[in-house]
Parts: structure tokens; sequence; C-alpha cells
């Protein structure tokens, strides 16, 4: 009972993070910075989205990868009904995807890493799966070559310094992929600081040990 109670917990958390992603990553930030415009490279969503892994691998640690695999189908097809609600269908299918391959990912390879330094299997298994979220997730919502999902951002595929530095020009959504996963390589090592603190508490369950042997 207590397991599905906590199991419920890691659900809706997830559901949490990624309807707010949903919304937070149509925002551009607004401002300069080093006279760059803060817009062309970065959405507030990059900061929201990848305490996903850090739910997605604390489930794992304490009850191994099947568990792991159910609450990521659960917050999926829950945040996939509102992601249409509050997003377009284009970003509500983009996420969908990107989400589900991409915590899949993570919780593979954590699985194979989980016996491992403690930091190894939650870092790299975030940032394998940081990796292909965002190319699926930015390709399938802003690519002009996926339009057939629903229409084009103007703003996503206008031309702009890449990284907002560089004299080389590339549609703006591509900057705002690079510059994410910049952020989710830096929340992934972030993340570790909590995963660490909570290892302690949430200690791997006799199913979790059984899929670690």
């Amino acid at each position: 009972m207590q397991a599905n109670r906590i199991t419920l917990i890691y659900v809706l958390l997830m559901t949490l993070v990624v309807v707010a992603s949903n919304i937070l990553v149509q925002y551009p930030l607004p401002g300069m910075l080093f006279g760059i415009s803060l817009g062309d490279i970065l959405t507030f969503g990059a900061f929201t989205y990848p305490v996903a892994f850090l739910v997605t691998d604390l489930t794992n640690r304490q009850f191994g990868p099947r568990t792991a695999r159910k609450v990521v189908v659960a917050g999926f097809a829950v945040a996939i009904v509102f992601s249409f609600a509050v997003a377009s269908p284009r970003i509500a299918i983009a996420s969908g995807t990107a989400f589900l391959l991409g915590q899949l990912l993570d919780i593979s390879v954590f699985n194979k890493l989980r016996r491992q330094t403690w930091w190894r299997a939650p870092l790299v298994g975030s940032l394998v799966g940081s990796a292909l979220d965002t190319l699926i997730f930015f390709s399938i919502a802003f690519a002009p070559a996926f339009v057939v999902l629903g229409p084009n951002e103007p703003f996503a595929i206008e031309h702009a310094p890449v990284l907002g530095l560089f004299a080389v020009e590339a549609q703006r959504w591509i900057s705002w992929a690079i510059i994410d996963f910049g952020v989710k390589l830096l929340m992934g090592l972030v993340m570790l600081l909590p995963y660490g603190a909570l290892m302690s508490t949430l200690k791997p369950m006799p199913a979790a040990e059984k899929a670690s042997a």
C-alpha cells in the first residue's frame, strides 16, 4: 500500500513537470545578456524539464526499472492530455514523443550503471536521455519538415545568428535546441544534489535490488 502511494506521488510529480514544461517552452527568455538576445537562444522550459529525469531516477533507484517504466507511461498518458489542453497539438505531440523515448532510454542506461559509483547512473542516464529528448522535441515542434503536424511558429523558424554570437545564421529553434541541451547538462549536474540527499531516505526495495543483480 505504501509503495502504491509513493508511486502515485511520482506519477503526479512527473505530470506536473511535463505540463509545466510544455507551457514554459513556448516562452523565450526576455532581455539581453552580454549583448545577446536571450529570446534567440533559450526558453523557460529548459529549466524545468530536467526535473523529470530526477523523478524517473529516484523511482528507478527505489523500485527498479519496471516500476519506473510504469511511472513514465502513466506520467506520459496524463501529461499528454493536459498538454493538448494547454499547448498546441504539435507541441503536445513533440513533447509526448520526446518525453517517452528520452525517459525510457534514461531508465535503461540507469539500470545498467546502477551498481557503479552512486552519481554515475543518474548523471549518464539523464544526459543520454536529455540528448535524445532535445533532438526529438525541437525537431518535431519547430522544424519546418514537421509542418504536417501543425503550423510552423514564425519566430522559431526565422533566421538569427547561431547562439546569438556567430556570424553564421540558422533558424532560431536550432539555437534553442543547442542551448536547451547545454542547460540540461548543467541541470543534470545540479540534480545530483537532491538525488544524493535523498539516497539515504529512498533506499532500494527488494525488487530494485533484484533488477540490479
